[in-house]
C-alpha cells in the first residue's frame, strides 16, 4: 500500500506506534537510521530530520556539517518483530541538504534522476531479483561462526533441510512489510538458501531489496543465527549471487530488453566495481556456475546474461553482482548502459562462450576500469567512485 503524508500521521495516531524509524542508505548500500517519536514527524516531512554526514561511508566530502532526511511517505511499513503495543515504523528517506535540494550522493536520489532519464526517453524499466544467503550458527557466545545450519543441498527438503522454517519465517515477515516474495528454496551449499522476487520498478525493487536484507538478518537472528549474503562465505563452497532479471519496453509497449541487454554487454566491465564491491566478490566470479567473461547465452543460464523468451515475453538475467553491492547504484547504471543500447538499437553479439572478453578479476582491477570510464564518470558522483575504489 502507498501512503500519504496523512494518511501516515493518521495511521500513527490509529495504532499508536511509538517509534518511527528513518531508514536511509550509505553509498554501499548499507541500511542506516534514526528513531523520532510520532511528535517529530511532521516536522520531518517539513524540514527534514538532521544527521551527521560525515560519518556515513560515501558522504565525507560533504560540504555541510549536516545533512536531512526527508521521509517519502509510500514506503511506510510496520516492523513486525518489534511489539504490537506501541508500534514501531519505518520510511524510506530521500537526503537533502540544508537549503533543501537533493544531495548528489544519496544513490536512492541517483536511482529517482535515472528512472527520469528513462521514463523521458519513453522506456520502462522493471526489475526483479533472485538472492542467496547462507545461515550459520552462533557459537556458545552468541558470536558468529562459519558452521552451516544444516547439510542440505539443491532444492533438498526436510528434514535435511533445516532452514525451510526460517525461510518460511523471512517469506511471511516480508510479506507483513507489504513485500510480495515469488518464491524460496534450498540453494546447492550447506545452509545455503535462495528467496525470489517478482519484478517491480526500480525504485520500488531497490526499496524492497534493502527490506528484504534487513528481514532476513533479524529473522535469522531471532533463530540464534547469522544471515550471510557475502560474495563468497565457505571458500569450498557455492558464493551468493544477486540475481537480476532485466525487463524493459517502450511507450508503445514493445519488448526492447535485447537492446538493452546488448548496452548493458558494451558497459558491463566499466560498471563491475558497483555490481561487485568487494574483493570477495572476485573469488566468486569464476567459480563453478558464476560468470567471468562477457558473455551471453540463449540456452545456458550459467553465462553474465541469460536472455529468455516465453509467452512472448523476453527478459535478461544478469548473473555476475552479488549482494554486497549497492541495488539502487546498480540498478541506475543497468538502466543507463540499458538505455544507451535502446538509443543504439544495439546488437547482440554471436553468443562467445569462453571467448568472451574477461570481467575484471579484482576490485583493483574494476577500479581501474571505472576509473577511466566517462559513462561511469556521468552517473556516479566521483565521492561515490573513490570510496569504492579505496574501501
Amino acid at each position: 500500500m502507498s501512503y500519504t503524508i496523512d494518511e501516515v500521521m493518521k495511521y500513527i495516531e490509529d495504532e499508536d506506534a511509538k517509534f518511527i524509524r528513518l531508514a536511509f542508505r550509505d553509498a554501499f548500500g548499507v541500511q542506516k537510521n534514526i528513531s523520532v517519536r510520532p511528535g517529530e514527524v511532521m516536522k520531518a516531512f517539513e524540514n527534514g530530520a538532521r544527521i551527521n554526514a560525515s560519518d556515513i561511508a560515501g558522504f565525507e566530502d560533504c560540504p555541510y556539517p549536516a545533512l536531512y532526511l526527508k521521509p517519502d511517505p509510500s514506503t511506510l511499513a510496520v516492523l513486525p518483530w518489534r511489539p504490537d503495543t506501541g508500534k514501531v515504523l519505518r520510511m524510506f528517506c530521500d537526503v537533502r541538504t540544508p537549503d533543501g535540494s537533493e544531495y548528489a550522493s544519496d544513490t536512492r536520489v541517483i536511482l529517482k534522476k535515472a528512472s527520469e532519464k528513462a521514463k523521458e526517453a519513453g522506456i520502462e524499466f522493471r526489475f526483479g531479483s533472485e538472492t542467496e544467503f547462507y545461515l550459520f550458527l552462533k557459537d556458545e557466545e552468541g558470536r558468529p561462526t562459519k558452521i552451516p545450519y544444516d547439510s542440505a543441498g539443491y532444492l533438498d527438503v526436510a528434514p535435511l533441510d533445516r532452514c525451510e522454517n526460517v525461510r518460511r519465517e523471512i517469506s511471511l515477515t516480508i510479506e507483513r512489510m507489504g513485500l510480495t516474495p515469488e518464491r524460496s528454496y534450498h540453494e546447492r551449499g550447506p545452509g545455503q538458501n535462495e528467496i525470489d522476487f517478482h519484478y517491480a520498478r526500480p525504485l520500488k525493487a531497490a526499496d524492497q531489496m534493502t527490506t528484504f536484507r534487513m528481514a532476513a538478518s533479524t529473522v535469522a537472528d531471532r533463530y540464534g543465527l547469522i544471515c550471510d549474503f557475502s560474495p563468497q562465505p565457505l571458500p569450498d563452497h557455492p558464493g551468493n549471487g544477486y540475481h537480476i532479471n532485466i525487463y524493459a519496453s517502450d511507450r508503445d509497449g514493445e519488448d526492447v530488453v535485447k537492446y538493452a541487454a546488448a548496452g548493458i554487454l558494451n558497459r558491463i566491465r566499466d560498471i563491475t566495481l558497483f555490481l561487485n564491491p568487494t574483493d570477495a566478490s572476485y573469488s566468486r566470479l569464476g567459480s563453478p556456475a558464476v560468470p567471468d567473461r562477457v558473455n551471453w547465452s540463449a540456452t545456458d543460464e550459467s553465462e553474465l546474461l541469460y536472455v529468455e523468451t516465453y509467452s512472448g515475453r523476453t527478459r535478461a538475467e544478469l548473473r555476475s553482482p552479488d549482494a554486497s553491492g549497492n541495488p539502487y547504484l546498480i540498478y541506475s547504471l543497468l538502466m543507463m548502459a540499458g538505455l544507451e543500447g535502446i538509443r543504439q538499437k544495439a546488437v547482440l553479439p554471436e553468443q562467445a562462450g569462453e571467448s568472451g572478453a574477461p570481467l575484471p578479476s579484482s576490485r583493483k582491477e574494476a577500479g581501474e576500469i571505472a576509473c577511466r570510464s566517462e559513462f561511469v564518470k556521468a552517473y556516479v558522483p566521483e565521492g561515490i567512485i573513490r570510496k569504492y575504489i579505496n574501501g
